[in-house]
């Protein structure tokens, strides 16, 4: 069940960065709200979450996913480029988070 919470926590944090981009400096309220709300369920998931998955574990897989996710919104969504030194640090990002999956003994799977 933590897990389905991190990905939660995720999916809002992912939600509310874009919304975030939409707001335009939180000059108009419906990004904004949509923000302010979708910050707030994911640090509540992810506290939650922490009761069971070491912090490092837990911080390292939200803001990484986080960070991928965004990144394909931007390029998709606000036409934001990618060059070839962002995909392979995104490709990094997702190779860290496999391989603290699949070999480390601290993440509780």
């Amino acid at each position: 069940m933590n897990w389905v919470l991190l990905i939660l926590a995720i999916a809002f944090e992912t939600v509310g960065t874009s919304a975030l981009k939409a707001s335009g400096g939180f000059t108009r309220l419906g990004p904004s709200l949509v923000t302010l709300f979708c910050f707030v369920v994911s640090l509540f998931l992810l506290s939650l979450v922490l009761r069971t998955i070491p912090v490092g574990i837990a911080y390292a897989i939200w803001s990484g996913l986080g960070i991928v996710l965004i990144a394909a919104i931007g390029w998709v969504v606000f036409g934001q480029r990618l060059d070839l030194p962002a995909i392979a640090g995104l490709i990094l990002i997702i190779s860290g988070i496999v391989v603290m999956q699949l070999f480390s003994d601290t993440t509780g799977h």
